[in-house]
């Protein structure tokens, strides 16, 4: 399951990555590489809307997996081999009655 999640992490990063690049910092972004097609098809405005919300969907998403994730790990195995007793506690010599 892990191997899936980090699958889709990486899928969202590449997304997220493109989403951003598209953008244009000064507001012309996707209107502005397409010209008037753009405009006749979403209009300005409604471009650079769909760019942010894609934006922080594919933020969260990304925080959602990350987190999700955490449940999905392995857990360590302890250095005593499982059966709850500390190392000091196997080394100690026993003691005699």
């Amino acid at each position: 399951m892990i191997v899936v999640i980090t699958g889709l992490i990486i899928l969202a990063c590449v997304a997220l990555g493109f989403f951003i690049l598209v953008q244009n910092p000064k507001g012309g972004g996707l209107s502005g590489t397409f010209g008037s097609m753009s405009s006749q098809v979403m209009g300005v405005k409604q471009s650079g809307d769909i760019m942010e919300k894609g934006t922080w969907v594919l933020i969260s998403a990304i925080g959602i997996l990350c987190i999700a994730s955490v449940m999905f790990m392995e857990k360590p195995q302890s250095a005593d081999g499982g059966n709850g007793k500390s190392v000091q506690q196997k080394s100690a010599p026993a003691k005699k009655k």
